[in-house]
């Protein structure tokens, strides 16, 4: 038994005694006590000695064989039959096998080698080896840049929990994902973006305790399991690092950024049976974070109808990726009608595209359906991608590219904060060519505008040197859309329908929309009404100079082939 010296060692000690009796009663003990430390920390060094051995002999698919010189008796162990192919798995046999298993050329050279390991002359070095085969099973489960858990052994771990949580036990699992950190990654480069994601991930293992796992899951997302420990206690620990988020700023040069946390925080009790679904909850809980204001936690519950609204929208990505794939979207197209007479809207068409998404034996699916989940899982960019290339390739296959003037598509607010898709883009319209750029208009919401203002910026000015047009939709949604209009360069106003739904009964509404079309008129700028669904609205717009209108009441969107005819269908 250990014991504590009254100098402060640590003692191991062996206690001898027994007891005397009189009358069937013990009465006293009488023994002694052996320190026997000494025999102890031998016996612990001998076994750390042999699990070195152990392990470097594992790593390295080494066999160990001893010779008993006086015997000549020979002791294999498992990895040696396992080398030669003998599955007998038996323990001692006489030198004289291993010799019959050499061949005949190899013979002297290994008598020669048996001899030089008995005498002591020669030994194998396996600490290289050693070395590199803990690096490589290191970097099979690390993250080299944040020296965190990869997603790979955080999912092993998760199983494991998971498993162990069906016994009993209350455990948590934290998903993180940072705010604002593409900021930095467009500001500074994304070598200065990796200096703060190895800050996020020193603050992360510092925050919790040394047995909770903490893993970098990719780009800037992250997640925590925390074994043994009650959802409250979970919870203190979320907001903690919160907290610690909304007082740090990162610094670079002369620039302060302010980054935040959104934390999903799910129980993992025996509720869970699958991996796939925990995550899925966290990563819902996650987004709820981000939803409800950023650098906030939270806690999932069976109740929360957001997730469940939120699982369902996941659904849908199986069907959108799949649409892309496999061009299961189908293009329709809402015809705009000119208001007054105008030189460029009298000799041709012009339209806005609109997007469906295809069925087997059922409807076409409108955009409203789906869109939502392709914005929360950052699919809208392909989509926007799938969509410009299906125009293009369908304007340049028409037998008359003249009937149409002007051919509007809309574009996500992911595709305009998303420099990787200003490249693509710009390199299809370069390809397309002049003609047919000066009969496209790309159209912009104001708050898509807004939120990458600096890029939309650069990018509307670069499609606007290939010829094309450039639409701000949604035009007066914003709280200081008038102010925009100086920054963004752009050929047309949408005039957001809530303004001229009520147009002819609502009096703020007819002062806003005469107002927008007014400052068009002074800047040079086009103007499209949108959502015109009554002959009133129609004949008030017109009396106020807007120059188009938009809505079911003049066309009803149908296949965009109604448009014109191609001479051949793209592929």
């Amino acid at each position: 038994m250990p014991f504590i010296s009254a100098d402060g060692r640590h003692l191991w000690v062996r206690a001898v005694g027994s007891a005397e009796f009189a009358n069937g009663v013990p009465i006293r003990l009488v023994g002694a006590f052996q320190d026997i430390s000494d025999r102890i920390a031998q016996r612990l060094a001998m076994k750390e000695v042999n699990d070195r051995v152990a392990l470097a002999t594992e790593s390295g698919g080494i066999g160990i064989w001893e010779l008993n010189i006086e015997t000549g008796e020979l002791i294999w162990d498992a990895r040696m039959y396992q080398l030669f192919g003998d599955a007998s798995g038996g323990r001692a046999a006489p030198v004289l096998v291993w010799n019959q298993r050499v061949h005949p050329d190899d013979l002297a050279g290994l008598e020669e080698a048996m001899r030089q390991a008995t005498e002591g002359e020669r030994l194998l070095d396996v600490s290289e080896q050693r070395r590199l085969s803990g690096e490589m099973r290191w970097r099979a489960t690390h993250d080299v840049l944040t020296g965190l858990v990869n997603r790979t052994e955080f999912e092993a771990r998760l199983g494991r929990l998971l498993q162990a949580a069906q016994d009993g036990g209350e455990h948590a699992l934290l998903y993180i994902d940072l705010d604002q950190f593409k900021l930095v990654n467009d500001a500074c480069g994304h070598a200065v973006g990796d200096q703060l994601l190895q800050q996020m991930a020193r603050m992360l293992v510092d925050s919790v305790r040394t047995r909770d796992t903490v893993a970098r899951l990719g780009g800037d997302e992250f997640a925590i399991l925390m074994e043994r420990c009650a959802a409250d206690q979970a919870q203190r620990v979320a907001q903690k690092l919160c907290d610690r988020m909304d007082d740090f700023r990162f610094v670079h040069e002369d620039r302060r950024f302010r980054i935040g946390m959104s934390i999903g925080l799910v129980p993992l009790d025996r509720r869970w049976q699958t991996a796939a679904a925990l995550q899925q909850a966290a990563d819902t809980a996650c987004y709820a974070a981000k939803e409800a204001g950023r650098n906030r936690v939270h806690t999932w519950f069976d109740t929360d109808l957001a997730m469940r609204e939120r699982q369902f929208e996941m659904q849908w990505v199986t069907r959108i990726e799949s649409a892309i794939d496999d061009d299961g979207f189908v293009l329709y197209a809402q015809r705009l009608t000119p208001l007054k007479h105008r030189p460029d809207a009298s000799h041709g068409v012009h339209a806005e595209v609109l997007l469906r998404m295809g069925q087997d034996g059922g409807p076409l699916v409108a955009p409203g359906a789906f869109l939502p989940a392709a914005e929360r899982f950052h699919l809208a960019s392909r989509i926007d991608r799938w969509v410009l290339r299906k125009v293009v390739d369908w304007m340049a296959a028409l037998r008359e590219p003249a009937r149409i003037a002007l051919l509007s598509v809309n574009l996500s607010g992911q595709s305009v904060g998303d420099r990787s898709f200003h490249r693509w883009a710009l390199d299809v319209l370069a390809k397309a060519g002049p003609a047919l750029c000066g009969a496209l208009c790309l159209e912009i919401t104001e708050t898509a505008a807004v939120t990458n203002i600096a890029d939309a910026a650069v990018f509307i000015d670069q499609v606007r040197a290939f010829g094309v047009k450039v639409a701000l939709d949604d035009f007066g949604a914003g709280a200081a859309s008038f102010g925009y209009l100086k920054t963004l360069r752009v050929d047309t106003l949408k005039i957001d329908g809530q303004f001229v739904r009520d147009l002819v009964d609502d009096p703020l509404d007819e002062v806003a929309v005469r107002c927008f079309a007014d400052v068009a008129k002074v800047m040079g700028l086009t103007t499209v009404a949108e959502f015109v669904d009554k002959p009133a609205v129609l004949a008030r717009l017109h009396e106020m100079d807007v120059d188009f209108a938009q809505g079911y009441l003049l066309h009803e969107p149908a296949p965009i082939a109604e448009l014109g005819e191609p001479a051949t269908m793209p592929t």
